[in-house]
Order: C-alpha cells, then structure tokens, then sequence
C-alpha cells in the first residue's frame, strides 16, 4: 500500500473535526482559530465545555486564550525551541509512552541527543515562557489520554516550518497520541479545497496522490494514464517564480484563484516580476489586483456555480452541486481548462459543461469521468465515486469500493513502517529586530474578513464589521514613539512602507506588532520576508523587522 500516504506527506488532519471533543487536551500552536476556523473553534469550546484541557501557544492574546488553561506566549519564531523543550520534559520525566515508542516509532537515539540540551531553562531564555510554565505544559500533556495537536500558518509559514512541524510530529509520536480518538497532530488547512488541491499534485515534485515526479515508476504509471511523455524533473515552486521571471527562466503564468500581488511576502517584488512576464493569464470570479495585471482574464465560476467534489481538512471529499447557473460568459473551471488544452493540442472540438439557464440538472458527464480517473490514479482514494459520495462524504484512505473510509489517520500503523522521530535543532528568524527596525510584525486574519478580501469586501455586512487595515501595538511601545490611538503611522521595513492607524492593545507584547492582511489600501504583505524554508520553500511570512514612524 505505498500508495498510501503519511499525514506529514499530505498535510492533512490525522483525525476529525467532530471528534475534537473527545479529546481530554488540546494544544493549538500557531492558530488563532475562532477567527480563522471559527466551525472548529466552535468544536473546540464545545470541548472545553465537556471537560477538555486547552493549551494555547501564541505571541498574541487572541480570543482561545480566554478559555484556556495555560497561555504560553512566546516570542515570535521560538517555536522549535518551545516544542523541542516540551519534548525535553517528557523525557526527562519518564513521561513518555514507551510502548507505543517500542512498536512504532525509531530513530530514537538520535531524536534524545537533539532534546538532550534542550532545557526549560534554556528555552525560557528564546522563548519568554517560564520554564515552570513548560514544566507544566509538558506533565498535562503527556498525562492525558487523549492529546491533540492543532495548528496553521503560525507554525508553517518560517524558515524552520518544515521542522516546526517535524517536531510537533515527535511530540504527538512520543505521548503515543497519532491513531486514536480525539487526538493527533491535526493542521487546520485554510480555504475549502486546498487539501483537494494538495491532493490533486498541484506542487511542481510530485503527481496526484503525493507520488514523486522523479521516480520513473510513478512517470511510467501517469504516462500510460494519460497517454503522453511525461518529464521526470520538478518544477518549480511558487514562492521561487518571481525570482524566475526576473532570470528569465519563467514567461508566462496561468493563476487561477490565487491573489498574489495582495497574498505573497514582499509583494512589491512579486508585482515588478508580474509585470515582467510575456503573458499572464488569471482566471478568477472577480477582477483581483493580480488579475489587474493580466494580458488575459478567464471569468471562473465560482463554488456554487459548479459540479464536481471538494476534499476539505479531514480529508473528507465531498461532492459539489451547481445551485444557480454562472452569470454572463463565466464558466467553472473544468471547462475552461478543458477548452484551453484542447486548443494547445489542435482540437477545437470543445467538451464542456457550459452554462445552463436550467438549475435543475443531471451531473454533467466531463466532471464524473474525471473523478473516475483520479480513482485510478491513487489508490487512497480508488475505493470512491460519485454514487458513493451521493450519500455522504469519505475521508481517504478509501482503497476499495467497499471501503468504509478513514476518518483517523494510523490506527493500525504508519504506511513507512515505524513512524520516523526527527532530530530537530532549532534555528532562529532570518529577520531580528535592530536599531533601524526595532519591532517585529507578525500578520493574519480576521473573524469578518477572508485571505486577501476578493470575496468578503464585496460583502456590505462583513465589510461595516471589519472595513479597514490597522496595526496592534503595546501601549508602551506607542507611548515611546509619542504615538496616540487611532492616529496614522507609517509602517515600513526594508521591503516597503504602508500607512495605517494604531491601535494601543495588550493583545500584543512588547516588541511585536500585529496587522491583518486583507486590506490592499495597506498591504501587510509588502513588508514581510520571503526568505524560504529551505526544505518546503514556504516564506517566513510570520516574522520580520519593521520600524513604526510617526507621521508629522
């Protein structure tokens, strides 16, 4: 069953939204969830309610804090240093499950030499948090029965991501908390289908079902699947194509549902690389500021306008279902790939969906058939088809057509074999605060507003509820640069500068700022870095250096 993936392969919840509340502990890095998540923040109250544990790990005082036991606010980009502390304690302690290490896990030694120094003490000193407080965290954890591990983009988005996440792993395998109930290590993906997206093979090194481009194996295999050649060389990544087109080892790009002149780190280099290109084409439901940009505009449909079936991040697929026609010329995105390709290999014989004025409708035979072949191309998910999901949703793995589905990820095991315990050494930002930028800014979302505002903005509600960009500051941090509240400052740092009010709030510590991304009359994202995780290639959006000015 090679086929099969692990959860630090595929990026996906071992467990279950719903099975959140039968967790007796909760530890959320990195996650502001009620604003983020708000339908698993719910779960999580819910649990809270019923008698669970929450542990919360956050720079910020964000709304979880309330509800939660302990509140480890540590300094922006110590997490490792946290994590890998948490894991110093539970085996110091003896607290670990070493059955659970004994059957299923290896690389043992090398994992205790890395936490060997690891102390409370010495991640006090990184961290901010009290080693007393890491004590504690450390025994509530390890000692409950069933421990999850929940987080997002605060945890990912450094350039020590890869193993910030590395060592959340060890810490769930070494409590023997991956492959039971209300437990697990469990990232929240942030839009509906980008695990169906993940799945799918939309990263330039692997095909769909998380399979190598580089194995001849797996090319032989999609060669004869979709009948052509197929190159065994990886692509490049998204965070890496500006710096291609400014090369000139990138021409043209087709962005679909993405906004990136708002949504990339250091997006002022994103756009000068935008504008360098032959052709850009973007295909969206509404004119983005990227799509500003465009040599040429595909009007998409948009979730509600299409058929075909979403995996969400429980890895639940789930079928969609047209309720109301595409307006004007628009069309869901199957057919307008479908259009286009047809017309790179000469065929102007179109197969597409089109745009009904009927609602009422049978599913579309284009869309079916090629579910059916992402059947045969993973076996995680050859056990599904639309007369299944007619009825409910499966959660992959699903490997035979009477496969109930896999709502938790190693229950019997892990696809390798033993799970891998990594040796993890915490490395620092690449950005730290100085003389000229004295301040670390942290960014994200909030509760009324979505990712860049393509959607949420043209709502009035939402919009009268959270309708302009602001910058959270210590009260005393303002108080020094003689700042009052509410009052336009100028945030900049050595990417670019934005204006925007202030808001005194002991939500922040000392030292960091906080601004939501959304508002592109004051893109966070034209301050942040986009140094990159060397293993995973994901911007370090999450810290940077930046300097708040008064404005005379």
């Amino acid at each position: 069953m090679t086929g099969l993936v692990t959860v630090l392969g595929s990026g996906a919840m071992t467990n279950t939204i719903n099975g959140i509340v039968d967790g007796d502990v909760m530890l959320v890095i990195g996650s502001n969830t009620t604003e983020t998540h708000p339908i698993i923040g719910l779960q999580m109250l819910k649990a809270v309610k019923k008698g669970s544990t929450l542990i919360v790990a956050d720079p910020r005082r964000i709304k979880l804090c309330d509800s939660a036991k302990v509140w480890m606010q540590q300094t922006p980009g110590s997490d490792g240093a946290l994590i890998n502390a948490l894991c110093h304690v539970i085996m110091r302690d003896g607290l670990e499950d070493k059955e659970y290490i004994a059957e299923r896990a290896e690389n043992l030694d090398a994992f205790k030499d890395a936490i060997a120094d690891c102390t409370p003490e010495w991640a006090e000193k990184i961290t901010g948090v009290a080693a007393t407080v890491i004590e504690q965290v450390a025994h509530i954890f390890a000692k409950a029965d069933r421990a999850g591990i929940y987080y997002t983009m605060g945890i990912t988005q450094h350039t020590s991501g890869t193993d910030n996440v590395c060592a959340l792993a060890n810490l769930a395998m070494i409590t023997g908390n991956l492959g039971k109930p209300g437990a697990g290590l469990n990232p929240l993906r942030g839009q509906n289908n980008v695990q169906g997206a993940s799945d799918m093979g939309c990263a330039p090194t692997v095909f769909p079902g998380y399979q190598p481009c580089n194995d001849e194996a797996n090319c032989q295999k999609f060669a004869e699947i979709w009948g052509t050649s197929l190159s065994s060389k990886p692509g490049i990544v998204a965070t890496e194509m500006p710096d291609a087109i400014t090369d000139g080892r990138l021409a043209g790009m087709w962005i679909m549902g993405e906004n990136p002149i708002i949504s990339d780190p250091n997006s002022n280099h994103a756009r000068k690389a935008f504008e360098q290109l032959e052709c850009l084409v973007v295909q969206d439901i509404f004119l983005t500021e990227t799509a500003e940009l465009a040599d040429v505009v595909l009007p998409a449909a948009s979730f509600a306008e299409k058929d075909g079936t979403f995996a969400n991040t429980e890895r639940k697929v789930q079928r969609v279902r047209r309720a109301v026609p595409p307006p004007g010329s628009a069309l869901d995105d199957l057919s307008i790939i479908n259009m286009v390709s047809s017309r790179m290999q000469g065929d102007n014989q179109d197969r597409y969906q089109g745009s009904s004025d009927s609602i009422y409708h049978t599913v579309p035979p284009f869309a079916s058939e090629v579910f059916d072949e992402i059947t045969r191309c993973w076996i995680a998910m050859k056990g599904m088809s639309y007369e299944r999901l007619e009825e409910q949703g499966l959660s992959w793995p699903c490997p035979e057509p009477d496969h109930p589905g896999t709502p938790i990820l190693h229950v019997a095991g892990f696809p390798r074999g033993k799970g891998w315990l990594s040796a993890i050494t915490w490395n620092g930002p690449k950005e730290l605060p100085d003389d000229e930028y004295p301040l670390v800014l942290s960014t994200g979302r909030v509760l009324y507003q979505y990712h860049t505002g393509t959607m949420t903005r043209r709502s009035p509600v939402l919009e009268e509820s959270a309708p302009s960009p602001y910058v959270e500051m210590h009260p005393e941090d303002a108080e020094g640069l003689g700042l009052e509240d509410n009052e336009l400052v100028r945030a900049s740092s050595r990417r670019g500068m934005i204006q925007l009010p202030v808001r005194f709030t002991d939500r922040v510590q000392r030292g960091l700022v906080f601004i939501p991304f959304h508002y592109r009359e004051a893109a966070a994202n034209l301050l942040t870095n986009d140094a990159l995780d060397p293993k995973c290639k994901i911007a370090e959006a999450k810290v940077c250096a930046i300097k708040i000015e008064k404005i005379e």
